[in-house]
């Protein structure tokens, strides 16, 4: 008889927990907040002066809104006399003259947003296209100027350029016609606070556009140029995308401030003659606050005002997200 070896069956696990359980990995070691704290604090406290900053004149001022739901009064008490609830709400949405406010300040708003967010993008791509570096660097110093220079001078170059015998006058006499009051024509101030606004912001809104343009990889142009496309076709093509994130950032935050137009230039600008056309709600706000010693209401508004740009931040950042994919948060 032929015998037939068989190998030997395997021992069997000690335990069960050893057949089942894989090899100890080793314990991931979490530092906890402080010990990042006492690690990095030069780093953390450079961020104190920003924090403090934010927190006495954005979070602790936020207090104040109480009086919107309150009747204040000079030389009472900072938080109110005693609780009126929405009154002063319903009184000016009930006023014709806020919603003509209201829709001053949206037309400006809407005019400002269509003119002042994509002439920096056009200008960025343009300056990314000149490879002659003085002459851009010259164009840049040039578009850069107007931003530094204070909201009271340009309100006073455009006084002096728009009035009787300014320059704008005096080219219209030249061809013939009649000196026109600019500063005091509603039909006018628009235009002119729309002009003085691209003028002062376009060229320093091309900074972050032109940051963004540097960190497109050249290597997309090549592919784009092997494939036979030309600048127009790279531009739409690979540049655009390539700064999509920062549009979309930058749009966010226009949006975010679209009722706060320019609060300071249009005091400086307008006039009672010019105000069917040139007042706005910071401007109404101002006057009720300031002129009219009725605190409350014009807390009321300012609040409102508020509202609306949180909704409009978080619609836009939102619908930015779901379209998009680039969001702020």
């Amino acid at each position: 008889m032929t015998s037939t070896l068989r190998p030997p069956p395997p021992a069997p696990p000690s335990s069960p927990q050893q057949a089942q359980s894989p090899a100890p990995r080793s314990p991931r070691r979490r530092r906890s907040w402080r010990q990042a704290l006492r690690r990095d604090w030069q780093l953390y406290s450079l961020a104190v002066l920003p924090l403090l900053f934010f927190l006495v004149f954005r979070y602790l001022p936020m207090i104040g809104n109480i009086i919107a739901f309150r009747r204040f009064k000079p030389g009472g008490s900072i938080f109110g006399e005693y609780w009126v609830g929405l009154r002063y709400f319903r009184m000016f949405l009930s006023d014709p003259t806020f919603w003509e406010v209201f829709t001053n300040t949206l037309v400006l708003g809407t005019l400002t947003l269509l003119f002042c967010f994509p002439l920096p993008i056009v200008l960025a791509l343009l300056l990314n296209e000149v490879r002659a570096r003085r002459f851009k660097r010259f164009v840049q110093s040039v578009s850069y100027l107007p931003h530094f220079l204070s909201i009271v001078i340009v309100a006073a170059m455009v006084m002096q350029l728009t009035s009787i015998e300014g320059t704008a006058n005096q080219i219209v006499g030249l061809f013939g016609g009649d000196p026109v009051a600019f500063l005091q024509k509603p039909e006018w101030f628009r235009t002119i606070y729309v002009s003085s606004e691209v003028w002062q912001t376009v060229g320093w809104g091309t900074i972050l556009y032109l940051a963004a343009l540097t960190t497109i990889d050249e290597d997309l142009y090549e592919a784009a140029r092997i494939d036979g496309a030309g600048r127009l076709r790279q531009t739409w093509h690979v540049t655009l995308p390539g700064i999509r994130p920062t549009m979309v950032t930058l749009l966010i935050l226009n949006i975010g401030s679209f009722l706060a137009v320019g609060f300071e230039k249009i005091l400086l600008l307008y006039n009672p003659l010019t105000y069917p056309t040139a007042d706005v709600v910071s401007t109404y706000l101002f006057r009720m606050g300031f002129q009219s010693s009725n605190f409350s209401y014009a807390a009321a508004i300012g609040l409102f005002e508020a509202v609306i740009g949180l909704i409009l931040v978080l619609s836009a950042n939102v619908i930015s997200r779901r379209t998009v994919g680039t969001s702020l948060w």
